[in-house]
C-alpha cells in the first residue's frame, strides 16, 4: 500500500491528475478511515424486486455482532412493504412494478436473453452496391411503359413490359458479379414464352394462369434454386425485397445525380429535350395531315382516356417498384434452398413398409373393380347401381382427383422417412413406392375416363376441361416421381415445375373457350341439346366457332360476347379475329329470350 501512496504523492508533486484505478478499490490516504466498498453495476432484475434486494443487503450490513442478535430490533420493511429479513423466495407480498426503490434508482428489470436472429438472416445475401446507370435506365423505362401501356387489359403489352424488366435484372446481376446459369436462362426464356398466352388468347382464366406461371419461372431464374424449398419460396423473393429495393434505387439515383463520370444529369436533360421536340413536331404534323394523325393516335396511348392520369401514375410507380425489386433480387438473391428441411428420421423396414403395402393392396382392389365396371359397359353400371353411365362417371371423379393428390403427399412423406441403411432398403423402397405409383396412374386414367364419359353426355365446360387438364398433369407428376426413383431425385423439383409451366402454356395456346364451343357444336350436330346461354358467356376465342351457327342462333350467341375496341397493345390475336368477323357479319337484332331458355334443335351450318 505504501507504493500506492508514494505514487499518488509523486503525481501530486508533478501536477498530474490521478486517474481512476483500473480495478479494485483505491487505497486510502494515511489517517483517513477505510472507505466503504463501492457497489458494482446493478444487475437488471425483475421489476418490483429492487427494494427487497437493497433492504436485504442493508439488513446484512447493519447486522449486530455475534451475541447481540437476540437483542436487535426487527428490520423495518422496505418501500414495497416486504420485511427486510424475509427469505429471498418469500411470496408473502406481491411485487409492485410501479414502486421505485428507496435509493431513487428507479425500476430495474431482468436482462432478457438475446432474441434469436430472424429466419431469413442465414439465407439473405449481403446488400448489393448501388445500382448502375443501365439498371436505373431499365427501371425508368419499365415505369414509363407501365404507366402508358397498362390499364387497358393484357395482351402484347405484358411481353413488352417483361423485356426492360429482364434487362434490368441482367444488368444488376452482372454488376454484382453474378453469372447466370444455363438453367436460369432457360427459366427466363420459359417465362417470356408463357407471356405469349395473353398475346394469343382473350380468355381471362388461361391468361391469369400464364402470368402467374411466368412470374414463378422468372423468380426461379433470379434465385437459381434447385430444391423444393427454393422452388416453392422463390416467388416471395421480389415481394419481400420491395422496401429494400426502393432504398437501394434511391441511393443509386443520388450517386448518379451528384456529379462525376457517371452523372445522370446529361442523360436526363437529353431525354427531356427529345420529349419536347417529339411532342411539338408530332403535334404539328398531326394537325397538318389527318392520315398521320390517325396513325399517331393508334400508336400513342391515350393518357387522358377512361383510365385517368392518377391511375396511370399509380401504374408507373408500381412498375418502378417491381423493376427495382426484380433487379435487387438479381443482384442479391435470397438463398431459399438453405431453408429446406433435412431428411427425416429413417424408420424400420416393417414400420415403414406395412402401411404402404396395405395401401398398395387397397389400390389394387379398386383398380380391379374399375376394370370390371368401366370395361364391361353401361349395362353393368345400371344393374349394380341404378345409375346411368354418365352419372356413375361423374359421381366418383372428384374423389379420385383428391385421392391422386393425397397419394402424392403420402409418397413425399414416405420418401423422407424411408429406411436407407443399405441396398436392400433401397430395393424395398423402390418396390413399394413404385407399385403405388403405377397403381396411381391407373387411378388417374380411371378419373379421366369418367370425366370423358360425362363430357360426352353433357358437353364440355370450363370447369370440366380444367379438372381434366389438372388430372392429366398430376399423372405426369406421378411419372416424374417414378423416374426419380430410378434415376435419382436431384432434378425432380425443377422437373415438376417445368411440367407445370408446359401444361399452362399448352392449355393457354389451345384456346379453351374455342375448344368448348367446338365440342358443344359438334354434339349439337349429333342431335344433343345446345346450351346457348352458357356459350354466350364465353370469350372472344369462341367467336370463330359460334359464327358457324345459323341465324338467329348466331346473333343470340355472339351478342353478349364483348370484343372491346382496345388499343393495339391491349388487343389479343383472338380479339382481332373476332373483331374482323363481327365487322364483316354484324350481329342482328333478333329476340333471343326463347333461345336462351329452351332446348334448341340442331341447326349448325
Amino acid at each position: 500500500m505504501s507504493d500506492g501512496v508514494e505514487g499518488n504523492e509523486e503525481r501530486r508533486r508533478t501536477g498530474d491528475a490521478a486517474g481512476p484505478e483500473p480495478q479494485g478499490v483505491p487505497e486510502p490516504r494515511p489517517g483517513e478511515p477505510e472507505p466503504a466498498a463501492q457497489p458494482g453495476p446493478a444487475p437488471l432484475v425483475k421489476a418490483g424486486t429492487a427494494g427487497r434486494t437493497e433492504a436485504r443487503a442493508g439488513a446484512k450490513t447493519d447486522e449486530p455482532a455475534t451475541g447481540e442478535a437476540d437483542d436487535a430490533a426487527p428490520a423495518a420493511p422496505d418501500a414495497s412493504g416486504t420485511p427486510a429479513d424475509a427469505p429471498p423466495d418469500s411470496t408473502d407480498t406481491p411485487d409492485d412494478p410501479e414502486t421505485p426503490d428507496e435509493a431513487g434508482d428507479g425500476l430495474r428489470y431482468e436482462r432478457l436473453p438475446d432474441a434469436p436472429p430472424p429466419i431469413l438472416d442465414g439465407v439473405r445475401a449481403r446488400p448489393p452496391a448501388p445500382p448502375g446507370l443501365a439498371t436505373l435506365v431499365a427501371a425508368a423505362v419499365t415505369a414509363l411503359l407501365s404507366g402508358l401501356l397498362l390499364g387497358d387489359g393484357l395482351a402484347v403489352n405484358a411481353l413488352i413490359l417483361a423485356l426492360p424488366l429482364a434487362a434490368g435484372a441482367w444488368f444488376a446481376a452482372r454488376q454484382a458479379g453474378r453469372r447466370p446459369r444455363r438453367s436460369s436462362l432457360c427459366w427466363g426464356v420459359g417465362g417470356l414464352a408463357l407471356l405469349a398466352v395473353p398475346v394469343w388468347s382473350d380468355a381471362e382464366w388461361p391468361t391469369l394462369l400464364a402470368v402467374l406461371a411466368a412470374a414463378g419461372l422468372g423468380a426461379l431464374a433470379l434465385h437459381g434454386c434447385r430444391k423444393w424449398s427454393g422452388v416453392l419460396l422463390a416467388p416471395l423473393g421480389p415481394v419481400l425485397a420491395v422496401r429494400r429495393a426502393l432504398v437501394w434505387g434511391w441511393r443509386g439515383a443520388r450517386e448518379r445525380t451528384a456529379g462525376g463520370e457517371k452523372d445522370l444529369g446529361p442523360l436526363l436533360r437529353s431525354v427531356l429535350v427529345a420529349a419536347v421536340l417529339l411532342v411539338v413536331f408530332g403535334g404539328l404534323f398531326a394537325a397538318a395531315d389527318r392520315a398521320f394523325a390517325d396513325l399517331l393516335g393508334s400508336l400513342v396511348p391515350d393518357v387522358d382516356g377512361g383510365s385517368g392520369v392518377p391511375w396511370r401514375l399509380f401504374l408507373a410507380v408500381l412498375g418502378l417498384a417491381a423493376a427495382l425489386a426484380v433487379a435487387h433480387t438479381a443482384a442479391a438473391p435470397t438463398r431459399w434452398d438453405g431453408l429446406g428441411p433435412g431428411p427425416g428420421r429413417p424408420r424400420g423396414r416393417v414400420e415403414w413398409a406395412l402401411p404402404l403395402v396395405l395401401l398398395d393392396l387397397l389400390f389394387a382392389a379398386f383398380v380391379a373393380v374399375q376394370a370390371a365396371v368401366l370395361l364391361r359397359g353401361e349395362d353393368v353400371v345400371r344393374a349394380s347401381n341404378g345409375l346411368t353411365y354418365s352419372e356413375y362417371a361423374r359421381e366418383g371423379f372428384w374423389q379420385l382427383l383428391f385421392a391422386t393428390v393425397l397419394t402424392l403427399a403420402v409418397i413425399s412423406v414416405a420418401v423422407r422417412v424411408a429406411p436407407r441403411s443399405g441396398p436392400r432398403d433401397l430395393l424395398l423402397v423402390r418396390a413399394v413406392l413404385g407399385t403405388l405409383g403405377l397403381l396411381t396412374l391407373v387411378v388417374v386414367a380411371s378419373a379421366v375416363r369418367r370425366m370423358d364419359l360425362y363430357m360426352g353426355e353433357y358437353g364440355l365446360t370450363r370447369l370440366r376441361l380444367s379438372v381434366v387438364a389438372m388430372e392429366l398433369w398430376l399423372g405426369a407428376v406421378v411419372l416424374l416421381i417414378l423416374a426419380a426413383g430410378v434415376f435419382g431425385a436431384r432434378l425432380l423439383p425443377r422437373a415438376v415445375l417445368a411440367s407445370a409451366a408446359v401444361a399452362v402454356l399448352a392449355f393457354g395456346l389451345a384456346s379453351p373457350d374455342k375448344l368448348i364451343a367446338e365440342s358443344n357444336l359438334d354434339a349439337h350436330r349429333d342431335g344433343r341439346t345446345l346450351d346457348l346461354r352458357y356459350l354466350a358467356g364465353l370469350s372472344a376465342d369462341a367467336v370463330p366457332a359460334l359464327d358457324r351457327l345459323d341465324e338467329p342462333l348466331r346473333s343470340c350467341a355472339l351478342r353478349s360476347i364483348a370484343v372491346p375496341d382496345a388499343p393495339w397493345y391491349a388487343t389479343s390475336l383472338s380479339q382481332a379475329r373476332a373483331h374482323d368477323i363481327l365487322t364483316a357479319r354484324p350481329v342482328r337484332n333478333h329476340p333471343c329470350r326463347d333461345f336462351l331458355t329452351d332446348d334448341i334443335s340442331p341447326s349448325v351450318r
